[in-house]
């Protein structure tokens, strides 16, 4: 299959499969661009960094980096229109029939089904992301494998947003200068 179709297919399939946001899209996404060999794990990480530090919504900005790494600006396009296609068809069909079928029981039934399904592949996204970040590859034993200074920059952070209300994107600005300063040590 020609690379530029394939990009739209599988980022159409993500944009199709994945319910409840960018979030839970992380694993769908993940499995696809590493199965095809696009990027990495790491490289994986890296987008989802890259995605959240620029405007706008998640699934797009990811779309977007991995098609124009992989395939230029078709490929940037063609990933981009491929993630935001099934969610255009369905919002639209959504907006007209929900009012009419909100309140039925299968409707609301296919709702509570679906909330923990989202929450599911959040916590899997998040469990993949923290085994990547915190633990250092080869490095033998358990206590060894630990990246302490990447989990001293995810206390600091946690404790910025959670006890101390620091904006979170103050708080991405002031963990990458953390980065930076305990790279550099």
């Amino acid at each position: 299959m020609n690379l530029l179709l394939k990009l739209f297919y599988i980022f159409a399939k993500i944009g199709l499969f994945t319910i409840g946001g960018g979030y839970a899209m992380i694993p769908l996404i993940t499995e696809e661009i590493t199965k095809n060999g696009w990027l990495t794990m790491d490289g994986v990480i890296d987008i989802i960094a890259i995605s959240e530090m620029t405007p706008g919504p998640f699934a797009i900005n990811a779309a977007t980096f991995i098609g124009i790494r992989t395939a230029g600006l078709a490929g940037a396009v063609l990933a981009t229109a491929g993630v935001v296609t099934p969610s255009f068809i369905i919002v639209m069909l959504v907006a007209r029939y929900f009012t009419r079928f909100k309140d039925h029981p299968i409707i609301q039934g296919l709702l509570k089904g679906l909330r923990p399904a989202v929450i599911g592949l959040i916590a899997t996204a998040t469990f993949r992301i923290a085994m990547e970040s915190f633990l250092v590859e080869g490095a033998g034993s358990v206590l060894r494998s630990v990246d302490l200074k990447s989990i001293i920059i995810f206390g600091l952070a946690l404790a910025g947003i959670i006890k101390y209300k620091i904006h979170p994107a103050l708080m991405i600005v002031i963990s990458a200068f953390l980065g930076i300063l305990l790279c550099i040590w």
